[in-house]
């Protein structure tokens, strides 16, 4: 499960000085679903990710992963999830077995434990044919399912999915989904952030519209559709982020 109590996180920037990022958010996601952050570029989504990963401090709130807090105890946070983005972050060196066999290490898996392991992601994300390649000279799909099996090597809980299909193509993008879907469905704590409409629409079960830092509102898509009078949830996003940012200007210029 994952809490989060008015998550906030201030950055010092030369020209704009202090910068809200994150601005007191709130959410609850528990095991057996998937949880939406849906936002623009820049909208806080990362940054709050990252602290939920440990990545990051938070100025100020609360966060508990797996039951244990981000701030207090990290190395079991860390332990307790896997963390997957857009970029591979690969040791191009390494071949696609030795890449996992080195994230299982990490992770305090040994010898025959490890072996099977690995072998069982092999299968599972057909990675077979390409096992021994090395991992700089593999294709963007063959990488993100090594990237896959790397975030999962350790049997986690909690899966944390940073935009993992932006710049993917299509083929590569439903294999991400498909994954996604099956870790909700082996009853995996799933938090999901994205910009693409129809991936909110087909894998969430709840969804949170992040803008400017802040949580604009909750609930399924449907109720997000209700709540706005909007048939198609790419347009009651806009009448949100809209409604919100007409609400800021009027307030500077009180």
């Amino acid at each position: 499960m994952i809490e989060a109590n008015k998550l906030t996180k201030t950055f010092r920037d030369r020209k704009r000085g202090l910068v809200r990022a994150v601005d007191r958010v709130s959410f609850n996601c528990q095991p057996g679903q998937i949880f939406g952050l849906l936002g623009a570029n820049g909208a806080g989504k990362t940054t709050t990710l990252r602290m939920l990963g440990t990545l990051l401090e938070p100025t100020r709130g609360t966060a508990t992963v797996a039951g244990y807090d981000v701030a207090k105890h990290p190395e079991d946070v860390r332990r307790s999830i896997g963390f997957l983005s857009n970029g591979t972050a690969l040791y191009g060196r390494l071949t696609a077995r030795e890449m996992l066999e080195y994230f299982g290490r990490l992770n305090g898996i040994h010898n025959s434990q490890l072996r099977s392991r690995v072998d069982e992601l092999i299968e599972q994300l057909e990675i077979g044919e390409f096992q021994n390649g090395r991992c700089d000279k593999l294709s963007t799909g063959q990488k993100q399912r090594v990237s896959i099996a790397r975030s999962i090597i350790h049997r986690p809980p909690v899966m944390i999915f940073d935009e993992p299909t932006t710049g993917l193509d299509v083929m590569t993008s439903q294999t991400i989904m498909n994954f996604i879907e099956r870790c909700r469905d082996d009853g995996l704590t799933v938090v999901f952030s994205t910009h693409i409409m129809s991936e909110v629409e087909r894998l969430c079960d709840e969804v949170a519209i992040v803008h400017h830092g802040k949580i604009a509102t909750e609930g399924t898509v449907s109720e997000i559709k209700a709540q706005t009078g909007e048939d198609v949830l790419e347009n009651a996003f806009l009448k949100i982020a809209h409604q919100l940012d007409a609400q800021a200007e009027a307030e500077l210029t009180r």
